[in-house]
């Protein structure tokens, strides 16, 4: 297994075939596509890899249910086609997921969700995911914590993401396979020529550096046209409409394993999830956002329309005093002349600007995750003429580093880790299983007990897993770890962080 690269820039002025700007979700897509296919790839991202966001979804992997509302078939039906394909590419961090939708009469009717559901069902092939159904809450599980009035209801399948990992395992395969992954390093300008881009970047100590490109993918998200007009200096034929999306996280308000969708007199909908084990994750809003997209947060408004619009569902009612953690990012979504923020597409569109023979500029404006995989095949399919691409399509049948398993089964694969390592106990099994996946054995290497994985930082973080994100991962920072990695910021509170950035600050050596 090779250590990603993050070394500084050789001396002089290196040479790539691409430099894609960005370490969200569509950048690290976009470089493993890249480098799979033999181009010479450099990505920078100025922050953490899905340190904006990338790492602010809901965590689903979906065809987007509500979207066929606004009449976008196609969007949905390309969605519904990369479901079961990412599900495949890495089971340890993604897989199946129930959602119950218990009807209310007053706002869509029965036979509108029937339908809705019918064309879910076959606007694409499905293999892993069971098909819809009604239900009689007043027999079900996921009855139990609602109101007593609620007694009809539906249940139909998308999929869960740990979001900032799959953008981790796009960058680490990336890298794999012979990529530059950059974080903390700025592009600042850049100049282009007849055949080459020469691009100055600033480095996380604060030197400046050039290199030369022959071709720059823009996948900066909410900085798209920032990039494009200030520090690239060209035209864009599309902006992006900056819509803000939040969230909050109470403790578990329910125990079975299904999450629940529900319709508001708004016509929004939001979702409630079972989260981390111990909690509940309830969003998302949908508001204009104007402000600078690395300062975005949720506000006291927020918190409260989503505490009442789950509270109309349930039993026991969720004020803002149950909130234990909240999270906010901004959607760079294509402007449409439409006032609703709910109704903005999520599809997206590339912008290629290669006049002549002079070097090219591929934009991304807008997309979601879920059809990550796809805008990547496009934007190669886009720069195949100029570059000169080879190699075709290779990503569908590809696992993502971990995902290499016998049978896309996380829970098998828990039972083997557990009978190859018994001296694990069962909760950190089951975390590593859902986390590294097969490279499991590359965090544990040679140990033998929990002594072998050196000292207990915080709750179940060992030393081993600090230095395996550090060395394979680009973790950098206690945040880096607990917020993005994994979400053991939850379980183990401001000492934990605290903790783990005294190792980080003792092992700076290591983490340069």
């Amino acid at each position: 297994m090779q250590t990603p690269a993050q070394s500084p820039l050789d001396n002089g002025l290196a040479a790539y075939d691409l430099l894609v700007v960005g370490g969200g979700i569509n950048g690290t897509g976009i470089a493993r596509d890249a480098a799979g296919r033999g181009l010479r790839v450099l990505l920078v991202e100025q922050d953490d890899l899905a340190s904006h966001t990338s790492s602010a979804s809901t965590k689903l992997i979906h065809g987007g249910l509500r979207y066929l509302e606004y009449y976008e078939f196609g969007l949905v039906r390309k969605a519904l086609q990369e479901r079961e394909v990412l599900l495949r590419a890495a089971p340890h961090i993604m897989w199946p997921l129930r959602f119950v939708m218990p009807h209310m009469p007053n706002l869509r009717p029965a036979w509108l969700i029937r339908a809705g559901l019918f064309l879910y069902d076959h606007l694409a092939r499905r293999e892993i995911l069971p098909g819809s159904r009604g239900i009689d809450l007043r027999r079900h599980p996921a009855g139990v914590p609602l109101r007593r009035d609620l007694t009809r209801g539906f249940v139909y399948s998308d999929g869960w993401v740990q979001d900032a990992r799959l953008v981790v395992l796009n960058a680490q395969d990336a890298a794999e396979h012979g990529a530059t992954i950059l974080t903390r390093t700025r592009l600042t300008g850049a100049e282009r020529g007849e055949h080459l881009w020469t691009a100055q970047l600033e480095t996380p100590e604060g030197s400046h550096q050039s290199v030369r490109a022959r071709a720059i993918v823009n996948a900066a998200g909410p900085w798209v046209g920032h990039l494009l007009g200030d520090v690239l200096h060209q035209r864009a034929t599309h902006r992006v409409r900056m819509v803000k999306g939040s969230h909050i996280v109470t403790r578990k308000l329910f125990d079975h394993d299904h999450a629940y969708i529900f319709q508001n007199p708004d016509k929004r909908i939001i979702f409630a999830i079972p989260y981390e084990r111990d909690f509940t994750l309830i969003g998302t809003t949908d508001i204009e956002y104007h402000g600078d997209p690395a300062n975005v947060a949720i506000d006291d408004d927020e918190i409260a329309y989503l505490c009442k619009s789950a509270s109309e569902y349930f039993t026991q009612p969720i004020v803002p005093a149950d909130v234990v953690w909240t999270y906010a990012g901004v959607r760079p979504l294509m402007e449409e002349e439409v006032s609703n923020p709910s109704a903005v597409t999520r599809d997206y569109t590339l912008e290629l600007d290669a006049p002549g023979a002079r070097a090219p500029l591929l934009s991304v404006f807008g997309g979601k995750i879920t059809t990550y995989r796809r805008l990547a095949e496009e934007a190669m399919s886009h720069l195949q003429g100029p570059l000169g691409i080879a190699r075709g399509d290779w990503t569908a049948g590809a696992p993502l580093p971990g995902g290499d398993m016998a049978e896309p089964d996380a829970g098998a694969f828990e039972t083997s880790l557990r009978a190859q390592m018994p001296w694990l106990p069962q909760a950190l099994a089951h975390r590593y299983a859902r986390t590294y996946g097969m490279r499991t054995q590359v965090l544990v290497g040679r140990a033998n007990s929990l002594d072998d994985l050196g000292q207990r930082i915080c709750g179940d973080l060992y030393e081993a897993e600090l230095r395996y994100l550090t060395q394979f991962e680009w973790a950098r920072t206690a945040q880096d770890v607990l917020w993005r990695r994994t979400k053991l910021g939850l379980h183990v509170g401001k000492d934990g962080e605290a903790r783990v950035q005294q190792w980080f600050a003792q092992h700076m050596d290591m983490a340069a």
